[in-house]
């Protein structure tokens, strides 16, 4: 085997990690873009939407293991009479 044979090549690297070429034709641009909008638009409009799945199926989660249990009330209140004391001046 030759030394060659292990020999990087930059070009390859280059190609490999550059960005896609746009098209020329003009229309081919225009419907490009369009595509890329419409794709990200339907990617926005599904994360929302499993978001707010989420966020239900949570709540629904919570109101479900609490049920039949009596609701807790505060126990740490303190009762009693408060004055309001002035600014030495």
């Amino acid at each position: 085997m030759s030394a060659l044979h292990f020999r990087i090549d930059r070009n390859a690297f280059r190609d490999a990690f550059a960005p896609p070429r746009r098209p020329r034709n003009p229309l081919l641009r225009i419907a490009a873009g369009l595509l890329g909008i419409a794709l990200l638009a339907v990617m926005v409009f599904v994360s929302v939407f499993v978001g707010a799945a989420m966020i239900v199926v949570g709540l629904v989660y919570r109101f479900w293991k609490r049920r039949g249990q009596p609701v807790a009330r505060a126990s740490r209140v303190v009762e009693g009479e408060f004055r309001v004391v002035g600014k030495p001046t």
